[in-house]
């Protein structure tokens, strides 16, 4: 299976990249299985029902979200009505939604998506997501119930999602990390099979402040004063994420490389372009 997972989708311009290179990624790529992670498309801070539509429309076949869930009021509504929207999984337990799904990609497959929130340095105190993916993981075995499992992993500390990547090595297909907008350079098939990476990155405009316009975050910083809100940096995105190729017999991944494209950052390109 080919699966690829994007970073955060930041504002106005990561949409904008999503919908104008998602479908043709998908095609070139061949793509089986798309998860996006959408939790800052709505003006840098969660998720309006309209945005998930416009994500899914594009090419993705599920929606992740993070600490910003519900941000945007109307998901609280629309998540229960769309279940290609998945929330973090030790979220409040009355919380709408679900926090992992079994889908299928276009041949059938199964494929089990799931997301958790790090505690470390994270602003309310989640439940534990070790044994909340745990008890996800015993439930749907690699290679039986799912033939691919991909686990986001939505954190601040990298030493955590290091820590969550290691817990479900060889349970999972993919273990990604979310939440700080930053690609980090440490793609990686663990040894027991786990195709990982710490922070997949955004789908942002990279002149900014992690997806921010600089002015308001560096006027914060050098004068402890807040004098406006933060708002979505406007110029060309970069996507940013990992691809992968899983077994199907084992659900393990077999390759694991990272994906930038458009943007101002250096492109990575998964595959050899000549075959594309």
């Amino acid at each position: 299976m080919k699966m690829l997972f994007l970073g955060d989708v930041m504002g106005r311009a990561g949409r904008a990249a999503i919908q104008e290179r998602l479908p043709k990624l998908r095609a070139d790529l061949g793509l089986d299985f798309v998860v996006v992670n959408g939790e800052n498309a709505s003006g840098g801070m969660g998720l309006t029902g309209d945005h998930a539509k416009l994500i899914l429309a594009a090419g993705a076949d599920v929606v992740t979200l993070g600490d910003h869930a519900f941000d945007q009021k109307d998901m609280l509504r629309f998540i229960e009505t769309e279940p290609r929207i998945i929330r973090p999984l030790n979220y409040a337990k009355e919380a709408p939604g679900r926090g992992a799904r079994l889908f299928e990609d276009r041949r059938g497959r199964k494929v089990l998506v799931t997301q958790v929130l790090g505690q470390v340095f994270m602003k309310r105190p989640f439940d534990d997501p070790f044994s909340a993916v745990d008890a996800v993981l015993r439930a749907h075995p690699l290679g039986g119930m799912a033939q691919a499992v991909l686990v986001d992993v939505h954190c601040e500390a990298t030493s955590e999602k290091m820590a969550i990547g290691h817990w479900c090595d060889g349970r999972a297909s993919v273990v990604v990390g979310t939440h700080t907008h930053v690609p980090t350079a440490d793609v990686t098939v663990l040894p027991g099979g786990t195709a990982y990476m710490t922070d997949a990155g955004m789908c942002g405009d990279y002149d900014s402040v992690i997806g921010m316009d600089k002015a308001e975050p560096m006027r914060r910083f050098i004068t402890g004063m807040v004098r406006e809100r933060f708002t979505p940096a406007s110029g060309e995105a970069t996507l940013s994420g990992i691809y992968v190729e899983t077994d199907d017999r084992t659900g393990k991944a077999k390759l694991a490389k990272p994906l930038r494209i458009g943007g101002r950052l250096p492109e990575a390109w998964p595959v050899d372009q000549s075959s594309v």
